[in-house]
This record gives C-alpha cells, sequence and structure tokens, in this order.
C-alpha cells in the first residue's frame, strides 16, 4: 500500500492495471440499462492533442464513471476518422504512404489519451482508414445506390420496388425523389426499352447517383473541396484560390430527407443554436415555380422558384447563376466579352461569400430578354453572382420594390422599381416587403388581399401549364466525391452500352472490400484525373473496366461509425441485430459545434436511410449532444527594443519607458507570467547569448493576454508536460473547474497547482503526511460529518444529471475542507467520498479505495451513495438573543422546543443575566426558528 501520493506512480500502475484486466469493456447486457457516451470521431494530426482537446473527452469519461456507478451497462468507445487531407498533403511532400504517418499519429494520440486515464473500450477502437471498416461504408454506399425514395411510403425502398412499378404503371405519376429533368414514361415505354435503357432510367431516381455538380475546385490541391473547407475564396488547408467549376461527381440525394430531418430536430436534446443552424441550412421555402419565356428563343424557359408569387407584377429584371448552363447561348454578341470575364471573376467567389456579401452590387446585362408570363412585358436578363446554380433553378425574378437585395441590384443598374402593394411605403428609399394592404399595378390580382392573390396566381399558373405550387428546400443534394487518394474507394466500374455510352455498375458484395491499390504519386495525373488514375492500367474490375477513380469524402466514414463500435470485430456485418438492439442510439454526444451542419446533417441522413431499410431502429442516431467550449489561450509576450544596436529585451513593467515592440514566446518557458532566461535563449535563434534583459526586482515578468491556442502564438500547452508535473488527475479536474462546459474559457496553466493541492488535501485524510502512516479508522460517523457527506452527495449527482461538470468540483472541494476541518477519517465517510471523486479523479480513487481494503480496481463498479435527506435534518436552531432589537448573543435550543420552553431557558441563561443587568423584561418574544427578542422598559 502506498502511504505518499506518488502520482506518476499511482497513475502508471492503474492504468496498466485498466489495460491488464480490460476494466472498462462493454457487454451486451439485458441484465442491466445501457448508457452510451460517445465523443465525436477526431482526427489523429501529427501534432498530437494540446490541452484544449480533452476537455469534452473528460466530461464524456465522467459521464461514462458515473452512469456504470449508477448501475448502467456502458458503452465508451475511441477511434479515429484516419482518412482525409492533411494526410495525403503531407504524402505529396514527402512521398511517403499517407498510412504511415496516419499509423504514427494514431500512436502519439492513443499514447496520450491512455496517460489520461480515460475509461475507453479499446477493444472496440475503430479507424475508418482500415479496410475492414471502409468495407461496411462501401457497403452502405451500395444500398444507397440500390434505393431510392417513394414519397408515398416517405421512405427509401430497394431499386427493385421501382421497377415493379414502372413495369405496372410506368412514371407518370409517381411521386419519387429523382433528377428534374427525368422523362415521364408509360409502362410500355418502359417494357419496350433495352436492358441498358432501363439501367440508364434508373440512374436519375437512385439515391447515390452520378450528377453535374457545381464544386468548389481546388486547383493547387487538385480536389473538390466542402463548402466548410473554403473560407474567403480560399482554401482552410494552404489558402489556396477556390473556384466554382461545374464536374460530374457521385451525389447523395440528402433533400429526400429535408423534412424529416427538420422534424426529427423537435425529438433531440440538442442545444437550440446548433438546432436553428440545421434549420437554417435546410432552408423549408413554401412557393411557386413560374416559367419566363426566353425572347427569340423558342425551346428553352426558365424557370425560377419564388415565395412570393404575389409579386410577379414588380419584376423589372430577372438574373442568372454565372455558372448556369445557359449562360454562354443567352449571351448577344455585343455582351460577350463583358460576360465572359463577369463569369471568370464570379468562379474566385466561394458560394458563402457569394450569398453573405450584401453591400457590394456586381452583375452583368446578357444582352437578352424574358418575357414575363402574367402581363407579357419584356424582362432583361442579368448575371449575378449572389445566385447559386445549385440552389433551386439557378435562376431568381428581380421585384426592388419588395426586396433590398433586388432593390440595391435596380438601383445600381438603373432598373424600374414598379409599386405593387398599396400598404409599400418610401420605396424610392428601400425596398418594402409587406404583405399587407390592397395590390395595384397587378393585373388579374388588383384590389386582393395577399392570401386571395397568391391562390389566384397559382391556379391561373396550372392551368395555364406555366407553373405550380411547390416546396423547396435550401439544401442541396450532398457531392460525394474527392479527387483525393487518402480516402475511400467507390465500389463502382464503369461498364460501356451498346451504344457506346459508359454505365456505372456496383462491384459484388463478395468483393468487398476494394482496396486502394498502390500509386507512384499521390497527385492528380498529368492530364488532369485524380490521383487513382495512376492505377488505371492495373487497377481494373475483372481486369478490363475501370474503378471510379473519385474517393469518398472525410463524412463518408464518419457518417454511420456509432454503430461499428457495437460490434466493431464483425465480419459479416456491419454489427450485430442483438448489439444494435441493445446499444440503439447515442445517449450522450460530445463534440465541438463547428460541426453543426456539415457532420452531423450528414450523420442524421445515413441513420434515416439505414432505418428506411430496416438496419436500425432509431430515427435519431444521438439522443442528447453537448457542444464544448473552447479553451482559449494564454498567450505570453517579451518586448524588444526597436531601434538597439544589441538585442535587447524589457521586462513588462518597465516597457512603457521604451519603444518595444511585442513577440510572442513559449508559454511553457514561462511560469507565472516569469521568464526562464536561459531556456528562452536556447529556444530561439534569433536571440544571441549576450542579449541583454532590463529586469523589474531581479525577474524578467512578461505580458500575457488571450487569444486563440494555436502553434503561431506559442501558446500550445501540451498535455503531457502537466501531466509529468501535476498528474492526469489534476489536470483532469483543473480543466472541469474552469467553467460550464459549453463556454468559451481561457486557459492558465498558473492556476492548476490549486487542482493539484485539493487532490493532496483529499490524500491526507487518509494518510499522515509526516508519518506517511494511514488515519483510516473503522469508527461511527458523527451526525455533522454525515451532513456534510449528504450535503455533497445530493449536490454531486443533481450537478452531473444537469451535465454541470464545474460545479461537482466545487461541492467536493467544500466537502473535502469540512471534513479536514473536522478531522474526519471515518471510513464510512471516506468510502462514499471516494466514489463521488472517481468520475473525476480515477487514479487516486483507486488507490484510496485499495487503501479502505476494498478489493483493488472494483471501484469502476461500485454503487454510486444514497443520498439520505435524515443527515442533513436539524436537531438544535441556534437563537439570535436580542435585547430591544439588538442581537448580543446566540443560543441553541431543539428545532422541537416550545415557545414556553425556549423563554424560560434563554431566562436562566447566566450570559441572558448579565446583560439584563437586573432589570426586568416587560416582554419576551419568541419567533420559532428564527429569533428570540428581549424587551426591556425604560
Amino acid at each position: 500500500m502506498r502511504t505518499e501520493y506518488q502520482f506518476r506512480e499511482i497513475e502508471k500502475a492503474w492504468q496498466s492495471f485498466w489495460e491488464a484486466n480490460q476494466t472498462f469493456q462493454a457487454q451486451v447486457n439485458p441484465a442491466k440499462p445501457k448508457y452510451y457516451v460517445l465523443d465525436m470521431f477526431p482526427y489523429p494530426s501529427g501534432a498530437g492533442l494540446h490541452v484544449g482537446h480533452p476537455l469534452g473527452y473528460i466530461a464524456s469519461d465522467i459521464m461514462a464513471r458515473y452512469k456504470r456507478l449508477q448501475g448502467y451497462e456502458v458503452l465508451h468507445p475511441m477511434g479515429f476518422d484516419s482518412f482525409g487531407l492533411p494526410a495525403e498533403q503531407y504524402a505529396i511532400q514527402t512521398g511517403q504512404h499517407p498510412a504511415i504517418t496516419t499509423e504514427q499519429n494514431i500512436a502519439r494520440y492513443i499514447e496520450q489519451l491512455k496517460n489520461m486515464g480515460f475509461s475507453f473500450d479499446w477493444s472496440r477502437e475503430v479507424r475508418t482508414s482500415d479496410a475492414s471498416y471502409y468495407k461496411w461504408t462501401q457497403w452502405i454506399f451500395m444500398q444507397l445506390f440500390n434505393s431510392w425514395y417513394n414519397q408515398d411510403s416517405n421512405k427509401a425502398e430497394s431499386i427493385e420496388t421501382l421497377k415493379t412499378i414502372l413495369g405496372a404503371k410506368g412514371s407518370i405519376g409517381l411521386k419519387a425523389v429523382c433528377d428534374e429533368e427525368v422523362t415521364r414514361i408509360t409502362a410500355e415505354q418502359w417494357n419496350a426499352m433495352s436492358a441498358d435503357e432501363q439501367y440508364a432510367y434508373l440512374l436519375s431516381f437512385r439515391l447515390a447517383y452520378l450528377d453535374d455538380s457545381v464544386v468548389n475546385w481546388c486547383p493547387q490541391l487538385g480536389t473538390v473541396l466542402a463548402n466548410d473547407e473554403v473560407k474567403d475564396g480560399v482554401s482552410e488547408r494552404g489558402g489556396y484560390p477556390v473556384e466554382q467549376k461545374k464536374m460530374r461527381q457521385w451525389s447523395m440525394r440528402i433533400t429526400a430527407y429535408a423534412d424529416r430531418l427538420l422534424r426529427g430536430l423537435d425529438e433531440v436534446d440538442w442545444a437550440d443554436s446548433l438546432k436553428e443552424q440545421q434549420r437554417n441550412w435546410i432552408g423549408k421555402s413554401i412557393g411557386t415555380d413560374v416559367e419566363f419565356a426566353i425572347e427569340n428563343v423558342s425551346d428553352k424557359k426558365i424557370k425560377v422558384f419564388t415565395t412570393r408569387v404575389d409579386t410577379i407584377y414588380g419584376v423589372s429584371f430577372m438574373v442568372l447563376a454565372p455558372e448556369h448552363e445557359w449562360v454562354s447561348e443567352l449571351t448577344t454578341p455585343a455582351q460577350k466579352e463583358a460576360v465572359e470575364e463577369y463569369v471568370n471573376w464570379a468562379k474566385t467567389r466561394s458560394e458563402l461569400d457569394r450569398v453573405s456579401e450584401v453591400k457590394t452590387v456586381s452583375g452583368v446585362f446578357t444582352g437578352t430578354y424574358v418575357i414575363n408570363p402574367v402581363n407579357q412585358e419584356r424582362v432583361p436578363l442579368f448575371l449575378a453572382d449572389y445566385v447559386l446554380a445549385g440552389y433551386g433553378t439557378g435562376a431568381v425574378m428581380g421585384v426592388p420594390s419588395g426586396d433590398q437585395r433586388d432593390w440595391n441590384f435596380a438601383k445600381h443598374f438603373d432598373l424600374p422599381i414598379p409599386s405593387i402593394l398599396d400598404g409599400q411605403k418610401d420605396i424610392e428609399k428601400q425596398a418594402d416587403p409587406t404583405k399587407e394592404g390592397k395590390y395595384i399595378n397587378s393585373g388579374m390580382i388588383n384590389g386582393m388581399g395577399y392570401k386571395e392573390a397568391t391562390n389566384t396566381l397559382i391556379a391561373w399558373l396550372e392551368e395555364n401549364g406555366i407553373g405550380k405550387g411547390k416546396v423547396q428546400y435550401r439544401m442541396r443534394n450532398a457531392v460525394f466525391s474527392r479527387q483525393r487518394y487518402w480516402g475511400e474507394p467507390v465500389p463502382v466500374y464503369f461498364k460501356p452500352t451498346a451504344s457506346g455510352d459508359l454505365l456505372p455498375y456496383l462491384i459484388e458484395e463478395s468483393e468487398l472490400p476494394l482496396e486502394l491499390p498502390k500509386i507512384d504519386k499521390y497527385l492528380p495525373t498529368e492530364t488532369g484525373e485524380p490521383p487513382l488514375g495512376r492505377a488505371a492500367a492495373d487497377w481494373k474490375y475483372k481486369g478490363q473496366y475501370d474503378y471510379e477513380w473519385s474517393t469518398m469524402p472525410g463524412w463518408a466514414g464518419s457518417s454511420w461509425y456509432w454503430y461499428r463500435y457495437m460490434d466493431a470485430t464483425n465480419s459479416g456485418e456491419f454489427a450485430s441485430k442483438e448489439a444494435i438492439n441493445y446499444w440503439k442510439a447515442v445517449d450522450l454526444y460530445i463534440g465541438g459545434s463547428e460541426h453543426a451542419t456539415g457532420h452531423l446533417l450528414y450523420s442524421r441522413f445515413w441513420n434515416k436511410f439505414l432505418k428506411d431499410l430496416g438496419y436500425v431502429p432509431e430515427e435519431e442516431f444521438a439522443k442528447k449532444l453537448i457542444n464544448q467550449g473552447m479553451i482559449q489561450g494564454r498567450s505570453n509576450f517579451v518586448y524588444r527594443l526597436k531601434d538597439s544596436a544589441k538585442v535587447t529585451f524589457v521586462s513588462h513593467g518597465l516597457k512603457d519607458q521604451y519603444d518595444v515592440a511585442a513577440l510572442h514566446v513559449d508559454v511553457n518557458i514561462v511560469e507565472n507570467d516569469v521568464l526562464d532566461l536561459e531556456a528562452f535563449k536556447k529556444s530561439r535563434n534569433d536571440v544571441p547569448a549576450d542579449a541583454e534583459f532590463i529586469l523589474e526586482d531581479g525577474k524578467y515578468v512578461c505580458g500575457w493576454e488571450v487569444e486563440k491556442m494555436s502553434k503561431s502564438k506559442f501558446n500550445v500547452v501540451n498535455p503531457d508536460d502537466l501531466i509529468a508535473k501535476y498528474g492526469a488527475d489534476t489536470l483532469r479536474v483543473y480543466e472541469m473547474f474552469l467553467g460550464p462546459l459549453e463556454q468559451f474559457k481561457p486557459w492558465n496553466t498558473n492556476s492548476i497547482s490549486g487542482s493539484h493541492n485539493f487532490l493532496r488535501k483529499v490524500w491526507r485524510l487518509f494518510f499522515d503526511d509526516n508519518t506517511n502512516t494511514s488515519k483510516i479508522v473503522d469508527a461511527p460517523a458523527a451526525p455533522e460529518e454525515l451532513k456534510v457527506l449528504h450535503t455533497a452527495i445530493r449536490k454531486v449527482q443533481d450537478d452531473l444529471d444537469r451535465f454541470s461538470f464545474n460545479t461537482v468540483v466545487s461541492t467536493l472541494m467544500i466537502c473535502v475542507n469540512d471534513l479536514g476541518a473536522l478531522k474526519c477519517h471515518k471510513k464510512s465517510v471516506l468510502r462514499e467520498l471516494v466514489i463521488l471523486l472517481s468520475p473525476y479523479a480515477p487514479h487516486i480513487a483507486e488507490e484510496l479505495w485499495a487503501a479502505l481494503g476494498e478489493q483493488e480496481g472494483s471501484i469502476s463498479y461500485a454503487s454510486f451513495p444514497a443520498f439520505n435527506a435524515v443527515f442533513l435534518e436539524e436537531n438544535d436552531f441556534n437563537y439570535p438573543i436580542s435585547f430591544n432589537g439588538k442581537v448580543k448573543l446566540t443560543l441553541a435550543f431543539p428545532v422541537t422546543a416550545t415557545p414556553a420552553e425556549i423563554e424560560a431557558a434563554v431566562l436562566a441563561n447566566e450570559q441572558v443575566t448579565k446583560h439584563l443587568e437586573g432589570k426586568t423584561p416587560s416582554k419576551v418574544i419568541v419567533v420559532p426558528k428564527r429569533i428570540v427578542n428581549i424587551v426591556l422598559g425604560k
């Protein structure tokens, strides 16, 4: 038994014990309730973890340990989202296979995570780049390819059911999510088609399909980027220019699930702000499709979607997206040069920049006019970058009197701003989007109100075959191709038809996984094909058909991984029915808010799809989601003289006396803002050995500021260093003590010693620091000791049930201080205290649990202490005793004492007699459990 708090030795010993005994291995156990707590899939970067990364992991581990104590079977796994662009970029630079660096990075992460004492079930570890894992990602893709969305049943179904419908009824009147331009056919036409023709027709209905999509293309990286990988028109990684480009891509019909994705948000306990982000991204709109004829063009009409068809008489221009496929043929020769210049400029702008820019107006006239269908007026056709080809129809009707962006556009290009409602005001100064009043200058709807006008116009448009009511979503189908090497191969090959067209076909399920081939370089080919094109000569299906050369996006493997954790080594299915039906859904999911739209939307989409096919029972995969806040860095600064012949640094308190430049300094060589001068000289090449330092009180004091934690600011704190100095338990307690989990908070290493001192106080309840002997006594607990303990039990349980992790630390600190003041070393009290502490500081808890004589390593499955309100009941009440309203002393009486008994006891008290000084009270007022007031006459 260790009697000294040797945290390094203690922590290593218990980590070894947990690993050797598989302490946290979860089982399917119908006899126990289950609890599934999950951290968002980390990407293993080469930099390893800094102290900001473990925040969510610590919180999830506390909940995992807490739920075990409450009798739950807990699944708490960890794995790695190990495909990704960073590893590929490093491979491009060094020629080293991405698998090598990925393996090295994962090994580093695992080492750091184990050092922090997390209770992960490491037997379930998964990696998205492992072929045994991505075999099932490929399998899910195959199910999507072989499915269509039936709007009548409101779910995905096998493509075989669609074939049956087409053979019996054709597609006229079929309610299916499909390509907009799909031709409607009769059953006779379907049955007359060849097998190749039928197969090609079905491609317009499959949930995974090939499409010409406008994408974020980054030439320097040689790949398509997701919207969240582009910032201010450049790639987030590397800062390279990104342009809008139309490419043949695999896509997923996530729009089929748009309404279910919206409704599902009402079923989950997620932050309102996060749910609102998802609602905005999905962007449900109820409106009308309207077709505008094109002047002098007979075979084309431009379709627009509008939520305000009532404003159609106010249209004074129309706008097309610069990347719209008809731009070149609808541009007149006189406008060709200006249009081409504008289109090229728009390619450099990200979608986010384009839709969010409201101050600057840009656009170009095509020279062409369209015809307003309700009044036959000529309307000029412009291009403008605020319209996106992939959203809606890629065309917008401009109504400047009712929309401010349209108003700005009309003013900029000197276009008319017709008034359409008598309720509109000051439209010569700004747009007025009101729906109030009666319509004017509006043909068939003059004199009507909003609702009547809208219904009248929709009926007229539908009757004339030039429009219809429609529900539309801002969310677009998800591009599923990346022109990269380091990603999941798409299990597809291309085979020519009799007519020579190349059609995509799935490989056989028995041939999964389709593994990545070896290639000589990780760059696109010299002719621009994706890197997998380099293997084309040898990498062919059946030796003759080309595979798909693009790989899956990063979100593919992270859109279903929680199921693989349930049954991580199953080679016959992605997870067994038994495991899925036991664990069902994630009970607590913790991760960053940056995944509010991308990862979480795609994951919910795949989960709903798997439920439609009967593979999983839950509509939503994560019941409770907490977004942890960011731990910000605390930067330190040194101050260098600007115009000095010799390199000289001035201490913070003296810097205002000189002309100095502030420079970031490595926070790891600063303690309590005092710089280690020798370490500073060694850490920088620009500091010569004879550099001078102007000190204050013999020390060099650094300045400080709270900033984002990053290498460039030299404020990254490595958890390994803190664990070596203070221990993992201290780090865990301190990170939780910083503040509410969801809030941003600054890191300050200077304060971590307080958490370490707290754990030493806990140790001193068990052992004498001077003699290193046990203080534990096996004696009944006193009432005041039980009151302290049960006050803590109630508060800890209430706070953990509310996920208030920081206040638990405060409660435990108060409890330990109070027990110390009472000199409590009773085994029965300390036993419960150790259990309360164990989720936060598991290593010291294990050690002290053993010191109490309990079975080694069993605390993880002990019972959480039961709160007993009896121990908080007061037997006595301390009454303030006042004389003519002035309190002079306090006296304790049983809470059951009557006012008469209290009055008699007060008047008989020796101290009271002294204060009376021989006077007789005129009255004694007793307020039970409040006060006793002795009234003296004059």
